[in-house]
């Protein structure tokens, strides 16, 4: 996949709002901080088309990016940061939630996990609700090079474990700085689009 576009769309906190579209979309989830606006500026190679920020949590809208005028990427709110209220949260998580369970759209989902820490609850909550709904999932531990060769293989076993996932199954390693696993996440989009735009 080259991606020669990226636009940002907009940000919503209402679903009915949503662009009423039939453009496939593919959706970011992961914890608050974990690096998700990294990913997609590195994934467009632009470097502030999507905007981190310093306070874990912030992120509390649905961020809609047009990519190659064909598809969208959709950033949902960061979960399970401490700070905020449990009101706030379980308010985000029904977004979340109504999201991913309702709309048409969602081809696939890319689940974004910290190399560095084991997963959460929050983290394991989501894999098994996705894996209930039979949403395709792609598994990214990002923050690759913040470690070590030998704590990477110890804790992606870990996530392994934790997530249950299948022995062949090991998530994508991806580094913002060094850029390792770009291409590899890019070839994973490219199939849960081309699979998903294929007749039945």
């Amino acid at each position: 996949m080259i991606i020669k576009q990226a636009e940002f769309k907009g940000v919503f906190v209402d679903l009915k709002l949503l662009p009423d579209e039939e453009r496939p979309e593919i959706a970011l989830v992961g914890r608050s901080n974990v690096g998700k606006s990294s990913l997609i500026n590195k994934l467009s190679n632009r470097k502030k088309l999507a905007k981190s920020s310093s306070t874990p949590g912030k992120t509390r809208t649905i961020n809609y990016y047009l990519i190659n005028e064909q598809w969208y990427m959709v950033d949902l709110p960061g979960y399970g940061y401490a700070k905020v209220s449990k009101q706030e949260r379980a308010k985000w998580g029904k977004m979340i939630e109504s999201y991913l369970s309702q709309r048409q759209q969602l081809k696939g989902v890319l689940h974004i996990l910290d190399i560095r820490h084991p997963p959460s609850s929050d983290d394991i909550v989501m894999k098994e609700w996705l894996s209930h709904h039979q949403i395709p999932v792609l598994i990214v531990a990002t923050k690759a090079d913040k470690i070590s060769r030998g704590a990477r293989a110890r804790n992606l076993a870990v996530i392994r474990k934790e997530l249950k996932l299948p022995v062949d199954l090991l998530p994508l390693c991806f580094s913002a700085e060094t850029g390792e696993g770009i291409e590899e996440i890019k070839a994973a989009l490219q199939e849960i689009l081309k699979y998903n735009s294929e007749p039945d």
